[in-house]
This record gives C-alpha cells, structure tokens and sequence, in this order.
C-alpha cells in the first residue's frame, strides 16, 4: 500500500528507562517527648536517558505493506521515568527501490506507562507521521497523526500487548496484538528475543482529496527474532531476522469495485542496528 494509502510507522524500538530507587528517612524531634517522628521522602526521580540507533533493514515493511526495499533508519529516544520520547526516520537507500514509495519520513512519538501492578500496565501515546516531499496532488499527504492505547502484560521473560490505533487523518483503526519472549545467555553476554504481531486495519479516508472516499483495509502478521550484543558499556550491536506479511488487503472507492493491494505481500526482512547509550 503506499503512503496515501498507510503511514510509516516507526519500527518498533521502545528503549527501557533507568529505574533509580531511592529513600531518605528525617527524624524530628518533638518538643513534648523524647520519641522520633519519622518522615519518608518521596523518591528520587530517574534521570533523563538518551539512545541513538543506527539501523540498515533489507524492506522496509509496514503492517504487511513493502514500503521500501534496502532502507537507512534513525532512531533518537528519550526516557524519564515512565516517559518515552522520540525521533525516528526511514530513508531509501540502493539503485532499486519500490514505485512511489522512494521518500524518507521523519516520524515523532511519544508514551507514558501507567503501572497497574507487577504485571500489568496501559500505555496510551500517540506518532506523528511526516512525508516532506510528498505531492498532495497525486494522493499523498504531508502528514497524519495516530493516537494509540496499549495494555501491556509481563510475567515472566513474556511480554503480552493488545494495542489499537486511530489515525484521525486516514479516519480508521488498526488492531494489534504483539507477543515478546527473551531468553537470556549470561555468559555469551547476549539474548535471543522472539516476537510475534497480528494485526487488521479498516481505514476510511487513505487518498488526500479524493473526489470519493478511499478505503483501504486488511490483516498482516508478523514472526522474528533478534539477538542484542553489547560492545562496550554504552555501545550495543542488535541483528535481527523478520518474516511478515500482508493478506486480504484490497483498496475501496466508493461506486467502484474492490481492488487488491499490490502492496500487500510476504517478505523476509534482515535488519543490523548500532545503539549508543548515555
């Protein structure tokens, strides 16, 4: 599907914050006994973390759409507490690339956990899609934006998350549900960790002004594994291996026939990324 049709949606990289507990004790004396009052501060915010990735990906798939072929991505992410803050970009790369699809985007996002208890949290945030160079004429717009809610579940090295996602711009809904499991090798200093996603959209507006509405839907899903290495004490190297893919995806215009999403395919995806942290 192409970008008039779906936004490039930041790759899925949430970086962790830094979790600093810590607490002080006052004791006062009273002015009629010789007993304590103790009072506990509250604790020490976490400070601000910083990470810049550096990523090379074979296709740059999107919920099941081929986007792009042989792709650079960028990645600045910043967390402060239950905050997560962000920069993310895509730009093609190599003499063969997809038609229409050629144009680097630069996407911000933002999220805030909300700790229910030990294994339950919801996470509500929302991405802002820009497409610089994209000619409205032809379809495209310059930007969308995608207010999302997750509900995350951990027990365990297991990691469940339904999610939905509105895009106010394309006027329709996505449906996800990711699953995360790591297993940790201490001793190689490394992980594999394995995901899954599964996914349906319905979007009702995906051509910038259409004389009819344009709909585009479909399902995708999503299995892959990676493994993070770190270099040094602030350098991590990750490679990765994905296979996705987009099925019963069909473009809709008012008046006319249902036609199938070209973009709509399966496709093995290598990805290798450089992260440096402070």
């Amino acid at each position: 599907m192409n970008k008039k049709l779906i936004p490039i949606l930041l790759s899925a990289c949430t970086v962790g914050a830094f979790h600093l507990n810590a607490q002080t004790e006052m004791s006062t004396p009273t002015s009629t006994s010789t007993t304590t009052t103790t009072t506990t501060l509250a604790p020490t915010p976490p400070p601000w973390a910083y990470s810049l990735t550096a990523s090379y990906v074979s296709q740059y798939m999107f919920r099941g759409q081929r986007l792009g072929k042989d792709s650079a991505e960028g990645l600045f992410n910043a967390t402060d507490g239950n905050w997560d803050l962000g920069v993310w970009a895509n730009n093609p790369i190599g003499p063969t690339q997809v038609p229409g699809q050629s144009e680097p985007q630069v996407n911000l996002f933002a999220s805030y956990k909300y700790a229910l208890n030990d294994n339950w949290s919801i996470q509500p945030g929302g991405t802002v899609y820009t497409y610089v160079k994209a000619p409205t004429n032809l379809g495209f717009y310059h930007g969308t934006f995608e207010p999302n809610l997750a509900v995350n579940y951990t027990v365990g090295n297991l990691t469940l998350t339904p999610k939905v996602y509105y895009d106010v711009t394309l006027k329709g809904a996505t449906y996800e549900g990711d699953a995360v499991y790591s297993i940790p090798f201490k001793d190689w200093g490394t992980a594999l960790n394995f995901n899954g996603t599964v996914g349906s959209y319905y979007l009702y507006d995906v051509s910038n002004h259409a004389l009819r509405n344009t709909r585009g839907y479909g399902d995708y899903w999503l299995l892959g594994v990676s493994a993070p290495y770190q270099l040094t004490k602030d350098v991590k190297l990750t490679v990765g291996y994905a296979y996705t893919e987009g099925y019963d995806a069909y473009i809709k215009r008012a008046g006319v026939a249902k036609v199938k999403n070209g973009e709509a395919q399966g496709k093995p995806v290598y990805s290798v990324s450089l992260t440096y942290a402070w």
